[in-house]
């Protein structure tokens, strides 16, 4: 009798080491898996860590694009935009909708239909997806512009038929 109530107890304790030897494991399996927490950030406009890449060739020369946040190529995408001072952007539009903030300088945008809308620092803007625009960036310094993208980053020159 002994005999068996000593090989049960025995069994029962590596019952009991193997069962938390495997929540264990588990539990660092599913914390392994679990996505880094994201951090947060910020950045400014003349922060010398940006990494200014090139604007699409129809955009003035000399403009640049910084990604603050998110991959251009997916979805959500915050961006500097930056410009040259007294450039023009020609028509364009974009598939996503455009949340702005003019971060320097003074730009007048115009979009289809509407009339010019003269974005300051500080100044907010929404343009409609689809909706062809064009800018102007009027200030002696370059032109600024924070924008969010909610599908992936793009700008499609538009040609206006000749009349």
């Amino acid at each position: 009798m002994y005999h068996q109530t000593l090989i049960g107890r025995t069994s029962q304790a590596a019952l009991r080491c193997s069962l938390l030897f495997l929540f264990g494991l588990v539990g660092s399996l599913a914390h392994a898996q679990a996505p880094a927490q994201e951090q947060a950030l910020t950045w400014t406009a003349d922060d010398p860590k940006l990494k200014w890449g090139p604007c699409p060739p129809f955009l003035p020369k000399g403009c640049g694009i910084a990604v603050l946040h998110g991959d251009p190529a997916k979805d959500n995408v915050d961006v500097f935009f930056k410009v040259p001072a007294k450039s023009t952007i020609p028509l364009h539009l974009h598939t996503s909708p455009e949340r702005m903030v003019l971060v320097k300088g003074e730009l007048h945008v115009t979009y289809d239909g509407q009339k010019k809308a003269v974005l300051r620092p500080g100044t907010y803007a929404y343009g409609p997806a689809k909706l062809p625009h064009t800018a102007y960036c009027a200030s002696t310094v370059p032109c600024v512009l924070f924008i969010a993208f909610g599908p992936p980053l793009d700008a499609v020159p538009v040609e206006r038929p000749a009349k």
